[in-house]
């Protein structure tokens, strides 16, 4: 038989020991208060009538605005526009790339295009330029490097002043990119207030955020009614009624007449304090002697919002209140638990 090779002798690899880097609290600061400096470089350059014209084309647009670029200025692009749209403006994004597929289909001569771009001289953009002039598009361009081939094609440019870079290279698109950014949302907001936007027509756009819900969601949106509801009459024992208080999840009795009126409230709370106080004889009392009769109640019409503050008001906050109607009748329950569940 043969024999086995030696064993070779090989190093073993070396011990790889974490290395921890780290930032000085000072560099960090310097970097804050430099790109700060940056900032203020182009609130201070910045040439408002190039901005003012900007802003009024944008906000007598008879179609839609376009926005559109490449890579981190696509993004920018892509986020003011949104920021549009969630005001209630008709604005889209535009692929530079996807607009020579197809998607320029969607231009139209009521339409305005803005391209940002820091140098101005982005191939993507400059070949979509003949493309949208030839759908009869107004065009404007955002750049920040002066006399560009971008700003030359265009039907306006505006200017966005830079001073360089955070970049210790001069060459990442951080500050560039910021003052983009600050650019597009200020005059958003400019256009916001032009158009006397209301906060109501504003959260109509944002159904689904805790704002929008604020300013939208009413109590009988919200509130627990009819076969939900943990009622009782005046005249029935306390302990007769534990499943009812129990069941419903709402932590307490609704006290009724035989017209549905609202007589009072009677919680888990008032049933420990009246077992500690009563002890045997919480058996003969009735929930009727022992209910809240001026509980804190709210109308169905009123804000969701309003019933949240109503419940953690002075003298102490409560976890539901009885929803009644201008008669006094009860109508539903809005719960703590049920308004956190519904995003407020």
């Amino acid at each position: 038989m043969g024999s086995l090779p030696p064993q070779l002798d090989l190093p073993s690899p070396p011990s790889k020991k974490p290395h921890h880097q780290h930032i000085s609290e000072t560099t960090l600061l310097n970097l804050f208060k430099s790109q700060q400096d940056h900032l203020n470089y182009f609130f201070q350059n910045l040439d408002l009538s190039q901005t003012l014209s900007f802003t009024d084309t944008l906000l007598n647009s008879r179609g839609t605005i376009f926005f559109s670029g490449v890579g981190k200025s696509g993004f920018v692009a892509h986020k003011i526009s949104q920021t549009l749209v969630s005001l209630g403006i008709r604005s889209s994004f535009l692929s530079p790339l996807d607009a020579l597929h197809g998607d320029i289909g969607a231009l139209s001569s009521t339409d305005v295009v803005v391209l940002f771009s820091k140098s101005g001289s982005t191939e993507e953009l400059l070949r979509l330029v003949p493309c949208a002039r030839a759908k009869g598009v107004y065009l404007i361009s955002v750049t920040s490097v002066s006399n560009n081939a971008l700003a030359n094609a265009c039907d306006m440019n505006v200017h966005l002043p830079l001073e360089r870079e955070l970049c210790p290279f001069d060459l990442a698109p951080v500050t560039s990119t910021a003052i983009q950014m600050v650019f597009g949302d200020t005059v958003a907001i400019a256009l916001m207030g032009a158009r006397n936007l209301t906060k109501e027509q504003y959260a109509a756009n944002h159904p689904a955020g805790r704002i929008g819900k604020s300013l939208i969601f009413k109590v009988k949106d919200v509130m627990k009614k009819q076969d939900e509801l943990p009622v009782c009459k005046e005249g029935d024992f306390i302990m007769e009624q534990l499943v009812e208080l129990t069941s419903k999840g709402c932590g307490c009795l609704l006290v009724i007449d035989e017209e549905y009126h609202l007589l009072g409230t009677f919680t888990d709370g008032d049933l420990r304090r009246t077992l500690k106080a009563s002890g045997d004889a919480i058996f003969k009392l009735t929930v009727g002697e022992m209910c809240n009769r001026k509980p804190r109640c709210i109308g169905p019409d009123a804000m969701a919002v309003e019933a949240m503050q109503k419940m953690e008001s002075p003298p102490s906050p409560v976890q539901f209140l009885p929803v009644i109607d201008h008669q006094n009748i009860l109508i539903g329950i809005v719960t703590l638990h049920g308004l956190v569940s519904a995003g407020l």
